[in-house]
Protein backbone atom coordinates (compact mmCIF):
# COMPACT_ATOMS: atom_id res chain seq x y z
CA UNK A 1 0.00 0.00 0.00
CA UNK A 2 1.33 3.47 -1.00
CA UNK A 3 1.54 5.45 2.00
CA UNK A 4 2.64 8.89 2.66
CA UNK A 5 4.01 11.03 5.26
CA UNK A 6 3.10 14.36 5.23
CA UNK A 7 5.66 16.05 7.56
CA UNK A 8 3.97 19.88 7.75
CA UNK A 9 4.92 22.77 9.33
CA UNK A 10 1.67 23.61 11.20
CA UNK A 11 0.47 27.18 11.55
CA UNK A 12 -0.37 28.14 15.34
CA UNK A 13 -3.78 27.99 16.12
CA UNK A 14 -4.84 29.50 12.58
CA UNK A 15 -7.00 26.41 11.23
CA UNK A 16 -7.99 27.91 8.03
CA UNK A 17 -4.44 28.32 7.24
CA UNK A 18 -3.69 24.76 8.15
CA UNK A 19 -6.60 23.55 5.97
CA UNK A 20 -4.95 24.93 2.69
CA UNK A 21 -1.82 23.41 3.33
CA UNK A 22 -3.44 20.05 4.28
CA UNK A 23 -5.29 20.35 1.16
CA UNK A 24 -2.49 20.76 -0.94
CA UNK A 25 -0.58 18.19 0.71
CA UNK A 26 -3.44 16.03 -0.56
CA UNK A 27 -3.21 17.12 -4.21
CA UNK A 28 0.70 16.66 -3.93
CA UNK A 29 -0.11 13.00 -2.70
CA UNK A 30 -2.26 12.00 -5.41
CA UNK A 31 0.42 12.95 -7.91
CA UNK A 32 2.59 10.00 -6.73
CA UNK A 33 -0.78 7.71 -6.23
CA UNK A 34 -0.65 7.75 -2.38
CA UNK A 35 -3.04 5.45 -0.94
CA UNK A 36 -3.16 6.40 2.57
CA UNK A 37 -2.41 9.93 3.53
CA UNK A 38 -1.10 10.54 7.29
CA UNK A 39 -0.64 13.73 8.95
CA UNK A 40 1.02 14.60 12.68
CA UNK A 41 -1.02 15.56 15.88
CA UNK A 42 -3.21 18.51 16.04
CA UNK A 43 -2.70 19.42 12.81
CA UNK A 44 -5.22 21.89 12.44
CA UNK A 45 -3.55 24.38 15.36
CA UNK A 46 -0.75 22.73 16.80
CA UNK A 47 -0.14 21.24 20.04
CA UNK A 48 -2.39 24.23 21.89
CA UNK A 49 -3.36 23.96 25.31
CA UNK A 50 -5.71 26.31 24.98
CA UNK A 51 -9.04 24.53 24.19
CA UNK A 52 -10.64 28.20 23.94
CA UNK A 53 -9.15 28.53 20.74
CA UNK A 54 -10.65 24.96 19.31
CA UNK A 55 -13.60 26.69 17.15
CA UNK A 56 -14.25 24.18 14.78
CA UNK A 57 -16.70 21.32 16.00
CA UNK A 58 -16.37 17.69 15.10
CA UNK A 59 -18.86 17.72 12.91
CA UNK A 60 -17.04 20.20 10.69
CA UNK A 61 -13.56 19.01 10.87
CA UNK A 62 -15.16 15.22 9.83
CA UNK A 63 -17.39 16.54 7.03
CA UNK A 64 -14.27 18.78 5.74
CA UNK A 65 -11.97 15.84 5.84
CA UNK A 66 -14.81 13.66 4.18
CA UNK A 67 -15.25 16.08 1.39
CA UNK A 68 -11.72 15.95 0.68
CA UNK A 69 -10.98 12.25 1.40
CA UNK A 70 -14.32 12.03 -1.52
CA UNK A 71 -13.02 14.25 -3.76
CA UNK A 72 -9.24 13.02 -4.30
CA UNK A 73 -10.34 9.02 -3.76
CA UNK A 74 -7.79 8.68 -1.00
CA UNK A 75 -7.39 7.66 2.33
CA UNK A 76 -6.88 10.40 5.18
CA UNK A 77 -5.52 9.81 8.90
CA UNK A 78 -5.95 13.70 10.58
CA UNK A 79 -5.10 14.77 14.05
CA UNK A 80 -7.23 17.51 15.45
CA UNK A 81 -8.62 18.83 19.34
CA UNK A 82 -12.03 19.32 19.50
CA UNK A 83 -13.66 21.99 22.83
CA UNK A 84 -16.15 19.35 25.37
CA UNK A 85 -17.30 21.08 27.46
CA UNK A 86 -14.52 22.91 29.83
CA UNK A 87 -11.64 21.10 28.22
CA UNK A 88 -10.61 19.21 25.03
CA UNK A 89 -10.01 16.02 23.01
CA UNK A 90 -6.80 15.36 21.36
CA UNK A 91 -8.47 13.12 18.77
CA UNK A 92 -7.23 11.07 15.55
CA UNK A 93 -9.70 9.82 12.82
CA UNK A 94 -8.92 7.83 9.73
CA UNK A 95 -11.68 9.03 6.99
CA UNK A 96 -11.79 6.04 3.82
CA UNK A 97 -11.53 7.63 0.23
CA UNK A 98 -15.14 6.55 -0.06
CA UNK A 99 -15.78 9.19 2.74
CA UNK A 100 -16.16 6.77 6.01
CA UNK A 101 -15.10 7.44 9.28
CA UNK A 102 -12.36 4.01 9.79
CA UNK A 103 -11.55 5.01 13.26
CA UNK A 104 -12.40 8.11 15.66
CA UNK A 105 -9.18 7.64 18.71
CA UNK A 106 -9.08 9.93 21.50
CA UNK A 107 -5.27 10.31 23.28
CA UNK A 108 -5.01 7.78 26.06
CA UNK A 109 -1.65 8.96 27.64
CA UNK A 110 -2.06 13.17 27.76
CA UNK A 111 0.90 14.83 28.36
CA UNK A 112 1.12 15.45 31.98
CA UNK A 113 4.42 17.54 31.75
CA UNK A 114 2.88 20.29 29.37
CA UNK A 115 -0.45 19.84 31.38
CA UNK A 116 -2.53 18.65 28.68
CA UNK A 117 -3.88 16.29 31.29
CA UNK A 118 -5.32 19.02 33.12
CA UNK A 119 -6.83 20.27 29.61
CA UNK A 120 -7.75 17.55 27.52
CA UNK A 121 -10.24 14.17 28.83
CA UNK A 122 -8.17 11.00 28.36
CA UNK A 123 -9.43 8.50 25.44
CA UNK A 124 -10.42 4.99 26.87
CA UNK A 125 -10.02 2.84 23.82
CA UNK A 126 -7.85 1.11 21.52
CA UNK A 127 -8.85 1.67 17.46
CA UNK A 128 -8.43 -0.60 14.97
CA UNK A 129 -9.52 -0.10 11.57
CA UNK A 130 -8.87 -1.88 7.57
CA UNK A 131 -7.29 -0.29 4.82
CA UNK A 132 -6.47 -2.45 1.21
CA UNK A 133 -4.82 -5.35 3.23
CA UNK A 134 -3.99 -3.90 6.01
CA UNK A 135 -5.69 -3.75 9.92
CA UNK A 136 -4.12 -0.08 11.42
CA UNK A 137 -4.00 1.34 14.73
CA UNK A 138 -3.45 4.77 15.53
CA UNK A 139 -2.04 6.29 18.56
CA UNK A 140 -0.85 9.65 19.65
CA UNK A 141 2.65 11.23 20.36
CA UNK A 142 2.96 10.65 24.09
CA UNK A 143 1.58 6.80 23.89
CA UNK A 144 4.48 6.05 22.21
CA UNK A 145 6.04 5.87 25.39
CA UNK A 146 4.01 3.04 26.58
CA UNK A 147 4.77 -0.39 24.97
CA UNK A 148 1.78 -2.12 26.50
CA UNK A 149 -1.07 -0.51 24.13
CA UNK A 150 1.60 -1.73 21.49
CA UNK A 151 1.41 -4.80 22.24
CA UNK A 152 -2.87 -4.94 22.55
CA UNK A 153 -3.01 -3.55 18.95
CA UNK A 154 -0.29 -5.57 17.20
CA UNK A 155 -2.83 -8.87 18.09
CA UNK A 156 -4.52 -7.64 14.94
CA UNK A 157 -2.91 -4.89 13.59
CA UNK A 158 0.07 -4.62 10.70
CA UNK A 159 0.60 -1.09 10.71
CA UNK A 160 0.42 1.08 13.92
CA UNK A 161 1.01 4.72 13.27
CA UNK A 162 2.07 7.20 15.46
CA UNK A 163 0.95 10.75 15.27
CA UNK A 164 3.12 13.75 16.89
CA UNK A 165 4.08 16.96 18.22
CA UNK A 166 7.54 15.71 19.18
CA UNK A 167 10.24 18.17 20.35
CA UNK A 168 13.49 18.25 18.79
CA UNK A 169 15.10 18.00 22.29
CA UNK A 170 13.89 14.65 22.47
CA UNK A 171 14.52 13.48 18.85
CA UNK A 172 17.03 10.68 19.64
CA UNK A 173 13.74 9.09 22.26
CA UNK A 174 11.20 9.50 19.17
CA UNK A 175 13.18 7.61 16.91
CA UNK A 176 14.60 4.49 19.24
CA UNK A 177 10.95 4.46 20.43
CA UNK A 178 9.41 3.78 17.09
CA UNK A 179 12.64 1.44 15.90
CA UNK A 180 11.74 -0.22 19.46
CA UNK A 181 7.73 -0.54 19.31
CA UNK A 182 8.02 -1.75 15.33
CA UNK A 183 10.75 -4.52 16.76
CA UNK A 184 8.55 -6.23 19.46
CA UNK A 185 5.64 -6.03 18.10
CA UNK A 186 6.66 -7.51 14.35
CA UNK A 187 4.57 -4.63 12.18
CA UNK A 188 5.27 -1.06 10.73
CA UNK A 189 5.43 1.68 12.85
CA UNK A 190 4.52 5.14 11.13
CA UNK A 191 5.84 8.02 13.12
CA UNK A 192 4.45 11.12 11.82
CA UNK A 193 5.74 14.39 13.23
CA UNK A 194 5.44 17.97 12.22
CA UNK A 195 8.35 20.57 11.84
CA UNK A 196 8.83 24.16 12.51
CA UNK A 197 8.81 26.69 15.81
CA UNK A 198 5.26 26.62 17.76
CA UNK A 199 4.94 28.21 20.83
CA UNK A 200 8.83 28.29 21.75
CA UNK A 201 9.16 25.07 20.86
CA UNK A 202 11.07 23.69 17.84
CA UNK A 203 10.11 20.47 16.06
CA UNK A 204 12.55 19.08 13.48
CA UNK A 205 10.15 16.38 11.77
CA UNK A 206 12.28 13.16 11.84
CA UNK A 207 9.14 11.26 10.75
CA UNK A 208 9.95 7.48 10.03
CA UNK A 209 8.88 3.94 8.58
CA UNK A 210 9.93 1.63 10.40
CA UNK A 211 9.62 -2.12 9.22
CA UNK A 212 8.97 -5.25 11.17
CA UNK A 213 12.70 -5.87 11.30
CA UNK A 214 13.65 -2.23 12.85
CA UNK A 215 14.88 -0.91 9.57
CA UNK A 216 13.84 2.43 8.87
CA UNK A 217 12.81 2.57 5.36
CA UNK A 218 12.73 6.75 4.38
CA UNK A 219 15.79 9.46 4.11
CA UNK A 220 15.26 11.49 7.62
CA UNK A 221 15.14 15.20 7.38
CA UNK A 222 13.78 18.15 9.35
CA UNK A 223 11.81 19.81 5.97
CA UNK A 224 8.25 20.14 5.25
CA UNK A 225 7.89 17.07 3.17
CA UNK A 226 6.20 14.47 1.44
CA UNK A 227 7.39 11.27 2.74
CA UNK A 228 6.33 7.81 0.82
CA UNK A 229 6.70 4.06 0.69
CA UNK A 230 5.31 1.06 -0.34
CA UNK A 231 4.16 -0.71 2.60
CA UNK A 232 3.86 -4.62 1.74
CA UNK A 233 1.72 -7.09 4.11
CA UNK A 234 4.48 -9.64 3.06
CA UNK A 235 7.40 -8.48 4.71
CA UNK A 236 5.61 -9.02 8.00
CA UNK A 237 4.21 -12.25 7.24
CA UNK A 238 8.18 -13.78 6.32
CA UNK A 239 8.98 -11.98 10.07
CA UNK A 240 6.70 -13.56 11.63
CA UNK A 241 7.21 -17.06 9.40
CA UNK A 242 11.31 -16.56 10.51
CA UNK A 243 11.08 -15.53 13.96
CA UNK A 244 7.43 -15.42 15.90
CA UNK A 245 8.03 -13.49 19.11
CA UNK A 246 3.90 -13.00 19.46
CA UNK A 247 4.05 -17.36 20.37
CA UNK A 248 6.18 -17.15 23.51
CA UNK A 249 4.40 -14.47 24.72
CA UNK A 250 2.95 -14.86 28.97
CA UNK A 251 0.65 -12.18 28.99
CA UNK A 252 -0.36 -14.53 32.41
CA UNK A 253 2.66 -13.40 34.02
CA UNK A 254 2.51 -9.46 32.86
CA UNK A 255 -0.53 -8.36 34.32
CA UNK A 256 0.28 -5.81 36.83
CA UNK A 257 -0.70 -7.40 40.70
Amino acid sequence: MITGIAQIDIAWENSKENMKKIEAFVTKALQSNVELLLFPEMSLTGFTMDVNKLLLSEEQIINWIKQLAIDNNINIGLGFAIKVDKKGKNKYTIISKNGDILAMYTKIHPFSYSGEDDKYYKGEEICTCPINEFQITPFICYDLRFPEIFQIASRNSQIITVAASWPKSREEHWITLLKARAIENQCYVIGINRTGFSDGLEYNGKSIFVNPDGQILNEINSEEILIINDLEIEKIKEVKKRFDIKKDRREELYAFR
